[in-house]
């Protein structure tokens, strides 16, 4: 039994010979993938196309592939379902639908890309040279991995359809990254990423996704304060911690220290009634912990941050080779 025959079967589809029809007299369908078009390997997704109210079949149709999935519709409305109830790599492609009324066959959909992710280890996404950004200022991400890759692709939580895809550099030593811009940035929305990588033999198979970056536009609400316990001088080795409180009802938290490529988020709780306020324990610290420190806060159902704290700076002593003199 042939691979696609092997499929279509476990898909529960029929693949058979067609009737002889006018092509192109009908509207073209909309073909669409839920949960979405990005799907991790093993996981379930159902392609669905919809026609006019008087479709009876429903073809599914992958892009470099001779074979065609076949859907009857029974019950007169209803859209062409196509599951697959474990996605693997074979399943990832171009996809394109068409339906049948009365022996006449409509256009093809658009294309609709199928990426099944997972296929490799995620690759490191950054912000250079902060993940702070300004309001309306550009920002540049940074998506690196140790392996050699074509390529890479930058998605935006929640908006898969339309990423952003470049080609690789590469380094002698073997790994590879891309450069991406980003903005100009306000805080009336979230700017939250995730990059991946692929390589061009297989552009639908995509790595796992790297860690979720967000980055932080600061807006004008009242900004939090900012101390540390037990103060600001430690020695290697030892702990502190940063705390963030606010008299505005904040969910959340986060802390940056300038000069770093991402932040430290926390959830927000109450210690009084009218206070809000994050902890956040550093150590055993060592002298790359050293710098000025501010914390932002947020609600949890909105996009904005608030202005920054008023800066905190974190002395690490001992990091000198010869004691100062007082004279």
């Amino acid at each position: 039994m042939t691979p696609i025959l092997t499929v279509l079967i476990c898909l529960g589809l029929s693949l058979g010979p067609r009737t002889h029809v006018q092509a192109g007299h009908l509207p073209k369908p909309t073909l669409w993938a839920e949960p979405g078009s990005v799907i991790i390997q093993g996981s379930p997704v159902t392609l669905r196309c919809q026609g006019s109210l008087q479709a009876e079949e429903y073809h599914l149709y992958r892009e470099n592939k001779s074979a065609s999935w076949v859907r009857r519709i029974q019950e007169p409305g209803k859209n062409g379902q196509f599951p697959i109830p474990s996605i693997t790599w074979e399943h990832a492609g171009r996809y394109h639908c068409q339906y049948y009324s009365h022996n006449h066959s409509s256009e093809y959909s658009d294309p609709l890309e199928l990426v099944v992710t997972g296929a490799y280890s995620k690759p490191t996404l950054s912000a250079l040279p902060s993940p702070v950004v300004t309001l309306g200022g550009n920002v540049t991400l940074q998506c690196v991995s140790q392996v050699a890759f074509d390529g890479f692709i930058l998605c935006k939580e929640g908006e898969d359809e339309h990423p952003q895809r470049l080609n690789s550099h590469s380094h002698a030593r073997g790994w590879s990254w891309a450069i991406f811009s980003v903005g100009p940035v306000s805080p009336s929305r979230r700017w939250s990423y995730r990059c991946y990588a692929y390589d061009s033999n297989s552009p639908y198979v995509w790595s796992l996704p790297s860690d979720l970056l967000e980055l932080l536009v600061p807006g004008v609400s009242k900004k939090p304060s900012l101390s540390v316990q037990p103060g600001p001088m430690v020695a290697p080795g030892e702990s502190l911690t940063l705390q963030c409180v606010s008299d505005v009802g904040y969910d959340r938290f986060v802390l940056y220290k300038e000069g770093e490529r991402d932040f430290l988020q926390r959830p927000g709780w109450q210690p009084q009634a009218g206070l809000s306020q994050a902890n956040f324990t550093l150590g055993p610290v060592s002298p790359s912990h050293g710098g000025q420190y501010r914390c932002y806060s947020a609600h949890n159902l909105s996009s904005e941050w608030s202005a920054p704290s008023d800066p905190l700076d974190i002395l690490i002593t001992g990091q000198f080779y010869d004691r100062p003199s007082l004279s």
